[in-house]
């Protein structure tokens, strides 16, 4: 389950880990203008941990799902 809300500067983006099993805390992922943040709460460190990725790299992780194993490079 996932849902998309949009805010003034972000559309934001959580994802629910659902199954028979609880597996992994929300991500919560948030699109700016400059940049994508990926933020998930550690229990082990009772802390939320985040990453921001540019929208060059954003464009190459989305690129990379359906790409058999290999290095490439993205034509600009």
């Amino acid at each position: 389950m996932f849902s998309i809300e949009h805010e003034f500067d972000a559309t934001i983006v959580t994802l629910v880990d659902e199954g028979d099993v609880h597996l992994r805390e929300d991500v919560v992922i948030s699109s700016f203008e400059d940049c994508v943040t990926v933020e998930q709460f550690d229990p082990r460190t009772d802390s939320m941990q985040k990453i921001t990725l540019s929208l060059a790299q954003m464009r190459d992780l989305i690129a990379s799902v359906s790409l058999p194993e290999g290095v490439y490079t993205r034509e600009r």
